[in-house]
């Protein structure tokens, strides 16, 4: 493990106007330990006339491992052929993520609602295309959705898939959104917590409206309290990575290796300034 402690991956919304080989190259040059890549950058590969085995060469020529690929968004509450449609798509990151060496796919609820009875069997069958690769999912809790938006609900759902290759993606930003701020999650095991995303949070509420807020902020720039949350963090046995998510039209504006040089040396003042055991 890096001597700052948990090794840290760059999350590409963070650099999400700049091209993915620019957007590798300045994660790599900023001292980032890895990716956690989106469907939306094979997507937006596609569009360009590039196929999955091109968007699988770009990231290797890029030097930085993946540690993490997202899928598309909205199988869990989808229905019918836009839920077949999804769960092809799935498939396809499975075998993408297979083509990296990458063992982890995470989800968000994305735009569709429904209840948890109809979400679980979803969850288990997303589970088994997973299991089918040799691959875990991390599903996250979204504050702003209308359903999926608390801890206590995402345990609850991925408790009642009872599949072991599930576990819990929990972000800083939505933990402090919905009322956990710092030790928030402390009831859940470390057993449950399969990865994690962290930005800051501005002391202003978020938009009416706004599903997926870019209001993020580079940590220690906002109300975080980041001691707490990476203490917790290392009494749970988190392995790591960190992976840094802060989506905002200003830090996009920024050079891409400027904005993720900013992040890393402000992840790591944090990390220092946290009790000794975060770095053990």
């Amino acid at each position: 493990m890096p001597q700052h402690g948990w090794p840290l991956a760059l999350h590409t919304w963070s650099l999400d106007t700049t091209p993915l080989a620019e957007a590798i190259a300045a994660a790599r040059a900023a001292g980032f330990d890895s990716l956690e890549l989106r469907r939306l950058d094979f997507t937006r590969c596609h569009e360009k006339g590039m196929t999955d085995a091109d968007v699988v060469a770009l990231v290797r020529a890029g030097r930085l491992p993946v540690a993490v690929l997202g899928v598309e968004y909205g199988w869990i509450f989808a229905r019918g052929e836009e839920s077949a449609r999804l769960f092809r798509v799935f498939e396809a990151s499975c075998a993408n993520a297979r083509a990296l060496g990458c063992a982890m796919l995470m989800s968000a609820p994305g735009p569709y609602e429904g209840t948890l009875d109809e979400a679980v069997p979803n969850l288990r069958a997303a589970a088994d295309i997973a299991a089918g690769h040799g691959l875990r999912l991390a599903f996250e809790f979204n504050s702003q959705h209308p359903v999926i938006n608390r801890l206590e609900v995402l345990r609850e759902m991925i408790a009642r898939a009872g599949k072991a290759n599930v576990g819990m993606l929990l972000d800083a930003y939505h933990l402090h959104r919905s009322g956990r701020p710092g030790r928030g999650f402390d009831e859940i095991d470390g057993s449950e917590l399969f990865a994690f995303q962290y930005s800051d949070v501005p002391p202003v509420p978020v938009g009416a409206g706004i599903r997926r807020p870019t209001d993020r902020l580079l940590p220690g720039a906002g109300v975080v309290r980041w001691s707490e949350v990476f203490s917790l963090l290392a009494e749970k046995g988190f392995a790591g990575p960190l992976s840094y998510e802060a989506p905002n039209p200003v830090l996009w504006a920024r050079d891409p290796e400027e904005h993720a040089r900013a992040a890393v040396a402000a992840t790591r003042d944090l990390l220092l300034a946290a009790p000794r055991r975060v770095a053990a």
